[in-house]
């Protein structure tokens, strides 16, 4: 009977070790470069749909901050379609990017549908966008979620001028072909702090805050703050326009700074990780 409880105790023993020890392996693994880099990627699907979205709520509210329908088109490929459908107090717009590939300005490849809704009501203090997809992909990584941008016009302190300011609710997951699905849920505030009083779009620069947690394919999560707010300087930078701001990821253990410059017109972003040598990568 002893030599059984002796037994039994050693393998709960072990048992007990070996949960520690996996417990403690997923909490502590390094975030690696291609961590990063699929972190970039998830930020470019963000700002890809921000853009589509906020198009189609000029091209339905020609008055907002002076934007025409146009020029809100101009953002949309040559090859996506946007069409049109209002029922009672709601309009919808679904912006198709067909089934072979349209590419946007900045080389990002897009196909399948967003589709974006909202009130005729646009007197609203805090406007509610919704928006979904359908078999929607970015750069051969399927997007799914559905979720809300709510606009509110505001001064901040990075424009005393009142502004439109967009807090985008995140809950979205991204496959990418080979590494699996990543969900994203969390905020990103983005502001127009330039560009909002004139009827074109292509002068208009961007500041994005926020912070979110994303869940790997392993169930393993990664928590991301923007440290540095992110400029989209698409007045001065119309193809490679994220030029500035840092964005921190952490784990248990680990982190990792992602720096995207201090203006230049480039695609280069470096990555320290556990305050390393920062290496240069492109998007």
């Amino acid at each position: 009977m002893k030599t059984k409880i002796l037994f039994l105790g050693l393998v709960l023993s072990l048992f007990t070790v070996s949960c520690s020890k996996d417990n403690q392996s997923s909490s502590d693994q390094s975030i690696t470069a291609t961590d990063a880099a699929t972190h970039a990627k998830m930020d470019q699907v963000s700002s890809d749909v921000e853009d589509v979205v906020e198009s189609q709520y000029f091209a339905q509210n020609t008055t907002a901050t002076g934007k025409s329908s146009a020029a809100s088109e101009s953002v949309l490929p040559a090859c996506a379609t946007s069409t049109l459908v209002v029922t009672g107090n709601t309009w919808t717009r679904t912006v198709d990017f067909g089934t072979t590939g349209c590419a946007m300005p900045n080389g990002n490849v897009l196909r399948g549908k967003i589709i974006a809704s909202g009130s005729v009501n646009f007197t609203d203090h805090s406007y509610v966008i919704n928006y979904s997809f359908d078999n929607f992909y970015h750069n051969d990584a399927l997007v799914q979620g559905i979720r809300t941008i709510t606009r509110n016009v505001q001064a901040t302190t990075a424009n005393a001028t009142p502004h439109p300011v967009y807090v985008m609710d995140m809950n979205m997951s991204v496959t990418f072909p080979t590494l699996g699905t990543y969900t994203r849920v969390g905020t990103r505030t983005r502001e127009l702090i330039a560009g909002f009083d004139t009827m074109t779009m292509a002068d208009n620069i961007y500041l994005v805050s926020g912070n979110w947690t994303t869940t790997k394919p392993n169930g393993n999560s990664h928590n991301l703050t923007i440290t540095n707010p992110l400029k989209f300087d698409i007045a001065n930078c119309p193809v490679n326009k994220l030029v500035q701001g840092t964005i921190h990821i952490s784990n248990t253990n680990h982190y990792a700074d992602i720096d995207y410059g201090t203006g230049t017109c480039d695609n280069i972003y470096t990555v320290s990780i556990d305050g390393g040598t920062a290496v240069s990568h492109t998007f």
